[in-house]
């Protein structure tokens, strides 16, 4: 994807990542030999109806729905993925792609650059943000109703590969074309390595796909040698992804031969996962965040850091995702994850949520944690409390419906606001700061960074003007009540659009009531 995210999507991403951001193992694909009554039955009906069916009918979407219908009625994450979808999130696993390097989104009719990505192909050409890109090679961009892939196919290519873009540039009122060599295109997993004061470094991990394991040790190792003898892991949001990036990075926390996690499958084989000699980090404070969307991958490393007394956990109860699913791939580029296993925490406790109600009542179970006050209230988390789980120092754990953590911290909106927490992760701040921008771009260009958070801070222009967005597009939400809350997003936006990731989380965090918690004297270990 040639898009870093879609202003208007994220949510609904996010969603997906728990869903298919399961620990996945590609190794061994799996071979069937038996051919069953069942399965005749299905395979004569399919061609009972391509040849004898009184209408035309596509075979294929009978099968697509087939496959969903069997999937669904064996667990939440055993899912068929159509090959449209397969190339997509396969890419964004792969941590790359060949394109021109450009964060864009369909702003009115036009295709509108957010930002370049640094050092990349368009940057090097000399794209801008706020340019239009009119044309791909002869291909009309603007003032169509063109799908995100159909755009993404237009701007990608193979490596080396020269496109030529015509944009209008509306600094200078002209239309201009440049040619870009296609190049290599990273997607990170790790949005920022900075530390948080003098002696505790800070990693954000939004997923866990092949290049994470190296971004988090390059991370890692730049911290050290800046100082940081304290180390935060924020999990925050991350959906999962494979299981064996979660263990190589809790095998740089853990001392030698420490249990990370161990599977289960249904002939009851086990199979353990320790700590190796390799770890360069065993010693130092640990803390890691998590919070309600936090989900499998994550679970793994945040509950083996917990059960071994490594360091502890804040925020609140993440997702409960417990199952191991394994890639069936087929000829069209489809493909089918199936649950082939449980993982276990190194005390030996499950943490996948029930999920015998149904699909639709295994989901709706994180939206129910609003109403039921867990995400404002400790006392209001359900979990069971059998069976029960003892640390190495003695300290009790729990099973059976996500990680619990050792240091509780609510949610910073107002209970009974999830609406305003679900407009946070939605994009639709990034689209307005970007508009803001685009109509005023040269009174921000060449100012410090300073400068432009004090210009942003000290006046409730941009809070006003998000308010008003909101209900121009039909949003009918009252921000007031997290003034300060929504002012510091607006704030650290600008940051992320007008001048990189590290500046965005220098904003965001610096008033986030976890990060708080992480810096009082009581929190670390």
């Amino acid at each position: 994807m040639d898009s870093k995210y879609y202003p208007i999507l994220i949510f609904g991403a996010l969603a997906l990542g728990v869903v298919l951001g399961g620990e996945l193992n590609y190794t061994n694909q799996p071979h069937f030999l038996v051919r069953n009554n069942a399965k005749n039955k299905l395979d004569k009906l399919i061609d009972f109806i391509d040849n004898e069916y009184v209408d035309e009918v596509n075979s294929d979407s009978i099968v697509n729905l087939t496959l969903d219908k069997i999937l669904a009625q064996l667990d939440p994450h055993s899912v068929y993925v159509p090959s449209s979808e397969q190339a997509e999130v396969a890419e964004s696993m792969k941590g790359d792609f060949v394109g021109i390097g450009v964060n864009f989104y369909m702003y009115k009719d036009s295709v509108a650059i957010i930002k370049t990505v640094e050092n990349g192909p368009s940057e090097r050409a000399g794209l801008q943000a706020g340019d239009r890109i009119l044309y791909a090679d002869k291909t009309k961009l603007f003032g169509r109703k063109l799908p995100n892939d159909s755009l993404f196919a237009k701007l990608k290519g193979k490596k080396g590969s020269i496109i030529e873009v015509t944009v209008y540039r509306k600094s200078v009122h002209k239309k201009i074309k440049f040619k870009i060599k296609r190049g290599v295109i990273p997607i990170k997993t790790v949005d920022v390595a900075q530390l948080l004061d003098a002696t505790t470094g800070y990693i954000k991990i939004n997923r866990f796909a092949e290049t994470t394991y190296d971004e988090f040790k390059t991370g890692l190792d730049e911290l050290k040698q800046k100082g940081a003898n304290s180390l935060v892991i924020d999990l925050r949001d991350n959906g999962g992804g494979y299981m064996e990036q979660a263990i190589a990075v809790a095998d740089e926390l853990l001392k030698d031969k420490q249990l990370i996690v161990f599977t289960k499958n249904k002939k009851g084989t086990i199979e353990k996962t320790f700590a190796t000699k390799s770890g360069s980090f065993e010693s130092g404070k640990i803390v890691v965040l998590i919070n309600e969307n936090s989900a499998s991958a994550s679970e793994i490393l945040a509950g083996a850091i917990q059960d071994n007394d490594r360091g502890i956990i804040i925020g609140r109860r993440s997702f409960g995702k417990g199952l191991v699913q394994r890639e069936m791939d087929f000829d069209d580029g489809s493909a089918v994850r199936l649950t082939v296993a449980r993982y276990y925490t190194p005390t030996g406790r499950s943490i996948q949520k029930p999920y015998l109600k149904g699909n639709e009542a295994y989901f709706k179970e994180s939206e129910s944690r609003f109403q039921n006050g867990e995400l404002y209230h400790k006392d209001s988390i359900k979990t069971p409390k059998t069976p029960k789980f003892k640390t190495p120092k003695g300290k009790i754990v729990y099973g059976g419906g996500g990680i619990v953590p050792d240091v509780f911290v609510p949610l910073e909106m107002e209970q009974g606001d999830e609406n305003t927490t679900y407009l946070l992760q939605s994009g639709v701040l990034g689209q307005f700061v970007f508009e803001q921008l685009d109509r005023e771009r040269n009174v921000f260009k060449g100012i410090s960074f300073e400068k432009c958070m004090s210009k942003i801070d000290k006046t409730d222009l941009y809070f006003n003007s998000f308010q008003k967005y909101l209900f121009k597009n039909g949003l009918d939400l009252e921000l007031h009540k997290n003034k300060s809350l929504i002012k510091r997003h607006i704030a650290a936006e600008f940051a992320r659009q007008l001048f990189d990731e590290g500046k965005y989380y220098e904003i965001v965090l610096k008033d986030d009531r976890m990060i708080k918690k992480v810096l009082s004297r009581h929190s670390m270990p």
